[in-house]
């Protein structure tokens, strides 16, 4: 690496993986410079969601590498990648139910803990002061997306938009270093959009890189910094907004047929 340059903080060499002969994402590479709001689009069935499986040990790669912060994810499972600094979503909104909202952005937090089963189990001083801890930064995390009032509420009271917002939330609070989010403006209306985008840039100002998987074009070309375009599990395209909206490979086959102004 030439000097002055920084190490990405995540980097994919020729990922591939494959089910039943079916190539879900082939010889796949990029990089995630910190700080940076990276895109990844594509058709459905690109190899969009596989990729995030990927990174996040819930698939093991049939070739390639990942690197995250310096050191391979490769071999790991999910709880060990959450545990290296990676949050993620999913498509489809996985809230607990039976919580409140608060009570789901604490849940997030629990694996910090440091207090033994015994002194969970019994309630002893330092179970209580690490439960006290994880209530205040839940609040905390709560009042950072906007959910603050809505603490005591259960889950399912919320309004869809703002149940995707608690998911962003709860993984906010593993403390990540990267979050992943899979189609978080999937379901959403114009206006939820627009908070969306707003709440992925303060999280970018905040100090955590993000990955994002995104059909709406909209939101993907006002907070990305990068984009990699997918098609049939290889890599497209990549490169800043507007370069991609100017590709003529990416225009031909997913964006339409016009360059976009």
């Amino acid at each position: 690496m030439a000097e002055g340059m920084t190490e990405p903080l995540l980097k994919a060499e020729n990922l591939s993986k494959s089910f039943g002969g079916i190539h879900a994402v082939r010889e796949v590479s990029f990089e995630v410079p910190t700080g940076q709001i990276k895109g990844i689009i594509g058709p459905n069935g690109a190899g969009k969601t596989t990729l995030f499986n990927l990174i996040t040990g819930f698939y093991a790669a049939d070739a390639g590498a990942i690197y995250f912060n310096g050191q391979t994810l490769n071999g790991l499972v999910p709880h060990q990648v959450a545990e290296r600094g990676v949050a993620r979503t999913f498509q489809n909104v996985e809230l607990f139910d039976r919580m409140t909202v608060l009570e789901n952005v604490m849940v997030g937090r629990h694996p910090k803990a440091r207090a033994g089963f015994i002194s969970a189990a019994f309630r002893l001083s330092q179970a209580r002061r690490e439960e006290s801890g994880i209530r205040d930064t839940a609040m905390e995390i709560l009042n950072f997306i906007g959910l603050s009032e809505r603490a005591a509420s259960p889950s399912t009271s919320l309004p869809f938009g703002l149940q995707r917002v608690l998911e962003i939330g709860r993984a906010l609070a593993t403390d990540p270093l990267l979050l992943l989010l899979d189609e978080p403006a999937s379901g959403l209306n114009a206006g939820e959009t627009r908070e969306l985008a707003r709440l992925i840039c303060l999280i970018r100002d905040s100090g955590i890189t993000v990955v994002l998987v995104e059909h709406d074009m909209s939101l993907t070309m006002e907070v990305c910094d990068e984009i990699l375009v997918m098609d049939y599990g290889r890599t497209l395209a990549e490169g800043s907004p507007r370069e991609i909206q100017q590709d003529p490979t990416v225009i031909s086959a997913y964006l339409g047929e016009e360059p976009i102004a």
